[in-house]
């Protein structure tokens, strides 16, 4: 399998600070624009299936990727959303004293949210079930930071407590993975946004 892993473009939400989780997001303009850009830059991929989150701000971003791809069928699930951040989501980093570029709200677990280990189950589950149905396939993921990050670890062999050591992928980062039937990976691009500097 060749899976490539995409996060969504800037949202109005990253600019403030808000803390989205499950709420849908908006593009920014920027956002929209690097949409764009990683659509052109996956535009000579062949890719056969793509699978999206459901939120506004990830399918938004599919949707301009999968204009190249008018063959490939697109899902928009559930399971690719972001970390469910509970009492955290539509609050600004500001509210609890965070800079609005610092990471730290994906460091807690806020009530009625998801905890790290379920965010890891998670992707563990969603790979388990694409990876037989897809080992031959080109497939396309756009998701999120923190999802994205968790699918990276089950991928890497990493555990769930692992997950906050990876680098915090970029907006509508590229990351490209071949992945052999026995779970064995080379990594082709990891957290790239070279399209965003084109």
């Amino acid at each position: 399998m060749r899976l490539i892993i995409t996060r969504h473009g800037e949202t109005k939400e990253n600019k403030l600070g808000i803390i989205q989780g499950h709420l849908p997001g908006k593009l920014s303009d920027e956002g929209t624009n690097q949409a764009k850009k990683v659509a052109l830059r996956l535009k000579n991929e062949k890719i056969d299936y793509i699978f999206s989150s459901d939120l506004a701000r990830a399918s938004d971003t599919a949707k301009e990727i999968a204009k190249f791809h008018p063959n490939a069928p697109i899902k928009f699930v559930k399971d690719l959303r972001e970390r469910n951040l509970g009492e955290f989501e539509g609050k600004k980093k500001s509210d609890f004293g965070w800079d609005a570029k610092d990471f730290k709200a994906t460091l807690l677990t806020p009530k009625k949210g998801e905890t790290i280990e379920q965010l890891y189950a998670r992707a563990e589950l969603f790979f388990s079930k694409i990876m037989p149905k897809h080992h031959k396939d080109t497939v396309l993921l756009v998701g999120h930071n923190g999802i994205n990050k968790a699918l990276i670890a089950v991928i890497t062999g990493k555990k769930h407590e692992d997950i906050r050591s990876i680098e915090n992928q970029h907006n509508t980062s590229v990351n490209i993975f071949e992945i052999d039937e026995d779970k064995s990976h080379k990594i082709h691009a990891f957290n790239c946004i070279k399209h965003l500097s084109d």
